[in-house]
């Protein structure tokens, strides 16, 4: 069972903001479902548009999303942020929020997700709002950025703890890219997509000069947050051990593999292509556009085929040859 409690917040009294309803109502959307349309999350939505979002029913509802059992219990939040200074505590901003009371304490989340394993196996907590890169600091001392999070507990944050969240095209900029990994982005060559491929994805678009993301784990295991279609099958990766008997081996080509014949001899077009041959030419294509297998002797697969020479398998691919001989895939 994995729940999300996805919350966005406009209306403020003060300093209102543009985006963050749309950012909640489109991650909700987006963790509903996995690639294939089956169910995902059971999405809890807390929206400024729905419901004035106060500091009291933003603690009870994270107080009940980080309770009972749960395989993943995943929080985002949309919004403003603050870092008081005089206590050195980070806040979540709620409508009600001012001086003394701004919604709801950073720490405060974190205790509720470090509290909750083993009942909830993984707690992940994603914000996009200014100084969210707070999150799982210890207060009161100072900026030295000491951190304790518990077994299971991921931080996933749009900016570092005196960093500004800006706004993208459609959504948050940190958001957008977000929607975007889970989309598929951000899938491993299973279709898995964890924290940690989304924070990659977020890591390398914005760069080293602009907002700065931060993420910060407690694992032993990655936690898929989605799925998507694979970028190989696992039908076709189970039969690299039969294609490649060790990870040293090269996969013999020859024309009967590739059926495109462009600007080849009056000899090659002579040889017709195998379906068979065909079939496993393609997947052998997949593995060498996603780093699995690479051409010997040629920069392409293609005239790998063509000139009759051969494959071999990467780093990477030896790894997923062995997962498949092993039964792993």
């Amino acid at each position: 069972m994995k729940k999300a409690l996805v919350v966005g917040i406009d209306d403020y009294p003060d300093h209102p903001l543009i985006g963050c309803v749309n950012d909640a109502v489109a991650i909700k959307t987006v963790l509903e479902k996995s690639g294939s349309g089956e169910p995902n999350f059971s999405v809890k939505t807390l929206t400024s548009q729905d419901v004035e979002v106060t500091a009291e029913i933003l603690n009870e509802a994270v107080e009940r999303l980080f309770s009972g059992d749960a395989e993943t219990a995943l929080l985002y939040f949309a919004g403003h942020g603050i870092l008081n200074r005089e206590t050195n505590t980070g806040h979540i901003v709620t409508q009600d929020g001012r001086k003394g009371g701004w919604g709801m304490s950073l720490t405060d989340i974190l205790a509720l997700a470090n509290k909750a394993y083993p009942k909830i196996k993984s707690s992940v907590i994603i914000l996009d709002s200014c100084h969210s890169g707070y999150a799982g600091e210890i207060a009161g001392l100072g900026n030295q950025g000491v951190s304790h999070i518990g077994t299971g507990v991921t931080i996933l944050t749009a900016s570092h703890r005196e960093g500004i969240a800006e706004e993208g095209i459609k959504h948050g900029l940190f958001t957008e890219l977000i929607l975007d990994g889970l989309r598929g982005s951000a899938s491993d060559i299973l279709g898995n997509i964890t924290p940690a491929s989304l924070y990659s994805l977020v890591d390398q678009t914005l760069g080293p000069w602009g907002q700065r993301p931060i993420y910060k784990a407690n694992v032993q295991t990655f936690v898929t947050l989605r799925q998507v279609a694979p970028k190989i099958s696992k039908e076709f990766l189970r039969e690299l051990p039969t294609l490649f008997p060790d990870e040293a081996s090269e996969f013999k080509l020859d024309p009967s593999y590739e059926p495109a014949r462009d600007n080849v001899s009056d000899a090659i077009l002579a040889i017709p292509p195998d379906p068979e041959h065909v079939r496993i030419f393609k997947g052998l294509q997949a593995c060498n556009r996603n780093g699995l297998v690479a051409p010997v002797g040629t920069e392409h697969m293609y005239y790998a085929a063509i000139e009759s020479r051969s494959c071999r398998l990467t780093a990477i691919g030896a790894h997923y040859r062995m997962l498949a001989a092993i039964n792993q895939l």
